[in-house]
């Protein structure tokens, strides 16, 4: 309908002669303003010879009775055009949303394109901290943003299993003992790390002996190395696994800086004018662009991170041919990126162009920030655990009866997933546990208790015969409050995905389960005498539709029952 209206608009200007515009066609903030609002008249009235008022009266004359569903047409303030949509339209929208089903809210904008979506990028032999709990569930959110698109989305996820931290890993398990024949877990090589970051910083003996460990796995040179390395490797994969199975992430595949390093290593010295040598290493002079310069090999011959990350692209790519390519991280590195998508240009002209980065903010906890290079951190599965034992406290406490563990787990991760998401992505923010363990107000618990609710409103329909359907001649005589904001939830993930901004959706769900809410504690739903009860019943089941799509874009899920 916003295209319509828009559409209308620039046919009555056309017509006038007028130049093109950039106007605004927006839902005003207040409900009683109608349903859609433009500042055409402001922005255009001058080239029309008018004043804004008064050209807004003229396009209100010409639109009269032209917009299908629009029963009236307002001018307001200064020369606001308000537009009210009939009663026929919202009730049409309800019946589609739940004729929709989970297509609600989909469009077909990048059907036929490929789109590969990199996120999450743990380090083996470090530890899966909530700093990667937290980046996952933006990558997530961002693929299936752009899945409602249409596109096929291919998940991967790049992970440094060579490189400095991985020998001062090794350093650290051959110091605390751990073998290659033994038993060990992911929480050992987290400590072994810190041991051995902690090492190279601060004894020079054992900086060297370091750097010796990192060209023999570089080179695979040393068996009892290798066979160390192979164990603990496969001891953090098969950790990992456990996680993305705890927050609903599945990979379609997984890149590894050990394959990319020979190939990034080849790229770079086989264009020398892009990287040409500096003190015995390779650089990109990223300064002749406005950017720094990066070291892409080092002065021992070894490809640096972004050498790996050039090969990348280009595995991408022959992993499967993709029209678009986003790169979740941290804003951390947005500098490095820049610099990084610069020298592709030049190596890889064509992947570059459809190379995007979105660089995150962080969700900090209230202690500060961690550092994995001194074990200070906090382990993604402790921190799942933490909240989930917060949740089970939380539903006990609330009468709601007792959660069993399944259910605790899926508010716990709601929880934090919707905490991590419900402000823009590109802000930090601080994670407060009450707050987002919260059933009311902005919270994940509280979108899944009104799922739940509604989900509980139509068995008690269902039982006393109230079987939703449209009946027209039952209508209500005007929309209800909650019939104007369910049907803008496709603009809402339209303009979630064009913007990157997971937040439009958390917001939108915590607006219309609010209004929900008010709805059903002013109307009777489960009330085979009421003649508009199917229509309510109706207007229910398209809620709890919308809000189950909502939070499947922000990979939370809608439990049944709470």
């Amino acid at each position: 309908m916003q295209e319509v209206i828009r559409t209308a608009i620039g046919d009555i200007l056309s017509r006038l002669g007028l130049p093109e515009t950039d106007f605004i066609v927006e839902h005003p903030s207040d409900l009683s303003h109608g349903d859609y609002a433009t500042n055409v008249a402001m922005v255009a009235g001058k080239a029309a010879g008018k004043a804004p008022r008064e050209f807004a009266e003229q396009i209100r004359a010409a639109l009269e009775g032209q917009i299908e569903y629009v029963d009236r047409i307002e001018v307001a303030g200064p020369g606001f055009i308000n537009f009210h949509l009939s009663r026929d339209f919202f009730a049409r929208e309800i019946l589609r949303t739940v004729e929709s089903g989970d297509r609600w809210g989909q469009n077909d904008n990048w059907e036929g394109k490929t789109v590969v979506v990199e996120y999450t990028d743990p380090n083996p032999f470090k530890e899966f901290h909530i700093g990667h709990l937290f980046t996952n569930a933006v990558g997530e959110s961002i693929a299936r943003l752009f899945m409602y698109q249409g596109a096929d989305v291919k998940r991967v996820n790049y992970q440094g299993d060579v490189g400095l931290h991985v020998a001062c890993a090794l350093y650290g398990m051959m110091k605390v003992g751990l073998s290659s024949s033994g038993e060990f877990t992911a929480k050992d090589l987290g400590r072994a790390y810190a041991l051995g970051a902690t090492a190279n910083k601060e004894d020079e003996t054992a900086a060297e002996e370091i750097k010796r460990i990192n060209k023999a796995i570089y080179e695979r040179s040393d068996a009892e190395l290798n066979a160390l390395y192979d164990k603990g490797r496969q001891v953090s994969l098969d950790y990992f696994e456990t996680i993305y199975a705890m927050v609903d992430t599945k990979f379609d595949h997984y890149f590894f800086e050990s394959e990319a390093a020979p190939i990034g290593k080849e790229l770079v010295l086989n264009n020398p004018e892009v990287f040409p040598e500096s003190d015995g290493a390779r650089v990109f002079k990223g300064e002749e662009y406005g950017l720094h310069s990066r070291v892409f090999l080092n002065s021992l011959g070894l490809p640096t991170y972004e050498a790996k990350e050039l090969a990348l692209a280009k595995l991408k790519d022959e992993f499967v041919h993709y029209d678009h390519s986003v790169v979740s991280t941290a804003k951390e590195i947005n500098e490095y990126f820049k610099v990084l998508l610069k020298a592709m240009s030049f190596v890889y002209p064509e992947l570059a162009a459809k190379t995007e980065h979105v660089g995150h903010g962080m969700v900090r906890l209230e202690t500060g920030k961690m550092s994995s290079r001194t074990g200070d951190v906090i382990s993604a599965i402790d921190f799942i655990e933490e909240i989930t034992d917060a949740a089970t406290a939380k539903i006990e406490e609330s009468g709601r009866g007792v959660a069993d563990e399944t259910l605790a787990r899926e508010i716990a991760v709601g929880a934090i997933k919707y905490a991590t998401l419900k402000g823009s992505i590109y802000q930090d923010s601080i994670f407060n546990k009450e707050q987002a363990l919260s059933f009311e107000g902005a919270s994940g618990p509280y979108l899944q208790y009104t799922h739940a609710r509604i989900a509980s409103v139509l068995e008690k329909a269902a039982m006393a015969g109230v079987t939703p359907k449209l009946d027209e001649a039952a209508l209500s005589e005007g929309a209800y409050d909650v019939e104007k904001l369910l049907y803008r939830f496709p603009e809402v993930v339209l303009d979630a995905f064009g913007e990157r901004e997971p937040h439009r959706v958390a917001t939108f769900l915590i607006d219309l389960a609010a209004a929900f809410n008010t709805f059903y504690g002013q109307e009777r739903i489960a009330d085979a005498t009421d003649p508009r009860a199917p229509y309510k019943a109706l207007i229910a089941a398209a809620v709890k539709q919308t809000v189950k799509n909502g939070l499947w874009l922000l990979a939370i899920k809608a439990p049944e029952k709470m």
